[in-house]
């Protein structure tokens, strides 16, 4: 007991000096942080150099919250490493066997039983593994090689076949309604260069949105985008068909329609295209784009620019609105991926209204025919009904603004064009009617003129 109570007292002193040490250096690390800081009292303070200041707080005097270096793990992976994989894989399959119980004795139907799953996963195996390698080999990079039979599948979808079959339509339709005998070799090779000319224009078209069509769901399976043709091609291409086509137009019709024809594949390819990334206009470009064929019709059978050749222009532009505002509608997300300004996704509201603006707009189109002479009254007394439809599909489309109401009035305007131009040229008014109505006029002003002289 006595040792113990003069060992005390040393104890005692230790304790008190370890208190003293760590009182102290608490109290010092405020005060060596404020150092620090006045170190740079000259140099101007910023945030950045405020944060370097903490840090080296943290790494002097808190050295267990240093930030330590962690040995990078492999993550190179080597090409044959697959092959290795597939080759254990292959092992474990050959030595994984099903083994009957000890205790059991085998008998012959288990044995053929042992046979049977042996066989099953022998052929699972074998069947297995070739799926692999062809999956694998299906995701490697391969060339695309160009057959001569694919060419013309290729070309065709490159100038947007279905597309260039209505514009010849519209063109046909502006030929046959023309006040004018019909002149076979005339409205072929009419017909022959506006297909060449709307080629050329589709093709140059997709030669300018190649990084935006791969974007979009629509248009990521386009040959330029896949590259089953490289972009020299579709450029010699689309000058093998403009330049043929715009001399058939200019030599074989007359120049009127040829420079109409140049003029609209230099409005598609250097106004709508460009302009569909940049403004909400390209809308109203694009249906001006689509209102020239029938004129270049009416031109190329009269020689000239007359009111019927205005307003057939007038219903094709009309038209288009609807159309192209109801299928943009269902692919606004597309259109966004792509990168490309339209009404359906920047103004929804002004792509119904216009939508219904137009379709209403085919009535008054549709009544002011039999005024310039062009058809009978007939004409908006029978189109009334397809044109109220429209107009009916447009307001739900409207009021609406869903998916359902853009697709039934998109798939009405796939009828409705056709079914609209069949029924004018069934009611336009022929050539004898108006040539004998010519007569008549200029007959009664020769009465007229004898009738005042003495």
């Amino acid at each position: 007991m006595s040792a113990a109570r003069r060992c005390s007292p040393p104890r005692a002193l230790a304790g008190l000096f370890v208190w003293h040490l760590k009182n102290t250096g608490i109290r010092q690390i405020p005060c060596r942080f404020v150092h620090l800081w006045r170190v740079a009292n000259d140099r101007l303070v910023t945030f950045q150099y405020f944060t370097f200041l903490k840090r080296m707080y943290v790494m002097q005097y808190n050295k267990d919250l240093s930030q330590r270096a962690k040995p990078k793990s492999d993550s190179v992976a080597f090409p044959f490493r697959e092959l290795q994989q597939l080759d254990q894989d292959k092992k474990i399959i050959h030595e994984i066997r099903r083994i009957s119980p000890v205790h059991q004795p085998l008998s012959e139907t288990s044995s053929r039983k042992e046979l049977r799953e042996m066989k099953s996963a022998a052929e699972t195996e074998d069947s297995v593994t070739p799926v692999r390698a062809e999956s694998k080999e299906d995701r490697q990079w391969k060339e695309m090689k160009l057959r001569l039979d694919d060419l013309p599948g290729i070309l065709a979808r490159l100038s947007k076949i279905k597309l260039t079959a209505l514009v010849v339509s519209t063109t046909s339709a502006g030929f046959a309604m023309a006040p004018v005998p019909f002149d076979l070799t005339c409205f072929l090779l009419a017909s022959l260069g506006t297909g060449l000319a709307s080629c050329a224009a589709n093709s140059i078209n997709q030669f300018f949105e190649v990084p935006f069509d791969s974007n979009m769901n629509r248009t990521k399976t386009r040959p330029l985008v896949r590259g089953q043709i490289s972009p020299l091609l579709a450029v010699c291409f689309a000058a093998s068909c403009g330049v043929p086509g715009i001399a058939l137009l200019t030599l074989g019709v007359n120049p009127l329609t040829g420079a109409l024809g140049a003029f609209n594949i230099f409005l598609y390819t250097c106004c709508y295209t460009p302009m569909k990334r940049m403004s909400i206009a390209n809308t109203w470009v694009g249906a001006v784009v689509g209102a020239i064929p029938p004129v270049m019709g009416w031109t190329a059978a009269t020689g000239s620019l007359d009111a019927g050749a205005l307003l057939l222009g007038g219903i094709l532009y009309s038209w288009q609105f609807p159309h192209f505002n109801a299928l943009s509608w269902g692919l606004r997300e597309d259109y966004s991926r792509g990168g490309y300004c339209m009404m359906s996704v920047t103004h929804p509201g002004l792509c119904r209204r216009v939508a219904l603006r137009h379709c209403l707009a085919l009535i008054g189109l549709s009544t002011v025919a039999p005024v310039l002479d062009i058809t009978t009254w007939t004409f908006p007394i029978i189109s009334l009904p397809i044109n109220l439809y429209i107009s009916y599909l447009g307001f739900r489309f409207y009021r609406d603004a869903d998916r359902s109401s853009s697709r039934k009035l998109f798939f009405c305007s796939l009828w409705h064009l056709p079914m609209l131009l069949l029924v004018m040229f069934t009611c336009k008014k022929s050539f004898l009617e108006k040539e004998d109505k010519g007569d008549l006029l200029g007959g009664n002003h020769g009465r007229a003129m004898e009738i005042r002289l003495p």
